[in-house]
């Protein structure tokens, strides 16, 4: 087990992002628009199509990843499962979500990414050569998916922080999603690892399910080299008051790696947050609620007390995304927001599910960072990959 999570807020790097006890997987429902035939009396099957199916920058369902197939109802993707080889040998098993070249992010139905031109520091992006059968060799980088996920919420009412926790995949010091394909343009691609080392045959036993978690990433769901594809539980938030899925996968804190259900990657450190929309920044904001309304059938609930006590989404805001910024990384930057005590005597607490409204709370005094420290930047980055659109 990793120390209790007080220990590290004295060094500023502390907070998760997602539920810890229960499932890896989300609850669409959070979030998902009921339909417009509520209040009619027409069925929905009256209402016209969407004006996104028109124009995608407006109102309406919209799915960002093209490349899989997204189940709104479960709030899962199944994405194309690729495999490639460490140059020491072991096969690498991974998945493909963004890049910083426009082209084949058009061709392949990628997000298109031009932030991640700047995240090539020091370990943050690892090299990788193409070669015979379109298989990649990765330079350096590997997983350890042994470890079981766990954690230990703290007591009542102040489940987080956790007392103790442990990912369920942790990366060697050189470990990053980010690679580089040296021999054909040097472009970078968003690759998480789901599973390192293990066979095809092994794999394929995972076809209809119920895989083990101790060879693969914990948020697959089925993963199939026959068939080519894995399925993974996505997340449920918000960006710019539109309720979205997206996909966790990796982080630079252990802690995160835990709440998140994704793989602990050292290489990340190396990726500088606070400069958000600063030139040359490879990172966008994302904003995780401490101590939010709690209760599962409360419609304000939010935040992480309430994902440790009831095992849902934190619904956290992150910044801006396709289709509705410039601006969009698959890198987010984590920003601490809690309440004050005067907010919460005011009643001032509640759902927030737009950047700005957070900031003019920020600016008044009733949001501030950890421990009463200003809101800001915590150092932390979760690569969470934009999927789906509800509005």
């Amino acid at each position: 087990m990793h120390k209790p999570l007080k220990l590290l807020f004295a060094t500023g790097l502390a907070f998760g992002l997602a539920a810890v006890a229960g499932s890896a997987a989300t609850d669409p429902e959070d979030v998902q628009p009921a339909p417009p035939s509520i209040g009619a009396d027409v069925p929905v099957t009256y209402f016209g199509p969407q004006p996104s199916s028109v124009q995608r920058e407006l109102i309406g369902e919209y799915q960002n990843l093209k490349s899989g197939r997204v189940d709104k109802d479960k709030g899962t993707i199944t994405l194309p499962l690729y495999d490639g080889v460490m140059r020491s040998g072991e096969t690498v098993w991974y998945i493909v979500t963004d890049t910083d070249d426009p082209g084949n992010a058009e061709q392949l139905g990628l997000n298109y990414s031009p932030k991640l031109t700047y995240s090539d520091i020091g370990r943050a992006v690892r090299r990788a050569t193409l070669g015979a059968k379109f298989k990649l060799t990765f330079e350096a980088g590997k997983v350890d998916f042994k470890p079981q996920r766990s954690a230990i919420p703290g007591d009542a009412p102040n489940y987080f922080p956790p007392k103790q926790f442990q990912p369920g995949s942790v990366g060697d010091k050189d470990y990053s999603p980010l690679v580089k394909i040296t021999n054909a343009g040097g472009h970078i691609y968003n690759a998480p690892m789901i599973a390192f080392n293990v066979s095809a045959e092994k794999l394929n036993q995972f076809c209809e399910g119920n895989p083990d978690y101790s060879v693969v990433h914990d948020k697959v769901l089925k993963i199939c080299p026959r068939e080519k594809t894995v399925t993974l539980a996505l997340t449920t938030g918000f960006s710019f008051s539109r309720p979205v899925l997206y996909l966790s996968t990796d982080t630079n804190n252990p802690l995160t790696a835990t709440a998140e259900a994704a793989t602990y990657a050292p290489g990340l450190e190396d990726i500088q947050g606070a400069g958000d929309d600063s030139l040359f920044s490879p990172v966008e904001r994302i904003f995780v609620f401490v101590n939010g309304p709690t209760g599962k059938d409360n419609p304000q609930r939010q935040g992480l007390n309430s994902a440790l006590s009831d095992g849902a989404s934190p619904l956290n805001i992150l910044g801006g995304i396709p289709t509705v910024a410039t601006d969009y990384s698959p890198l987010w930057d984590l920003n601490a927001a809690v309440w004050t005590q005067a907010a919460i005597d005011k009643g001032y607490r509640s759902r927030m599910t737009e950047e700005f409204a957070i900031l003019g709370m920020v600016q008044r005094g009733f949001l501030t960072g950890l421990n009463g420290k200003p809101f800001g930047s915590s150092g932390l980055i979760v690569n969470c990959p934009i999927v789906f659109r509800f509005l």
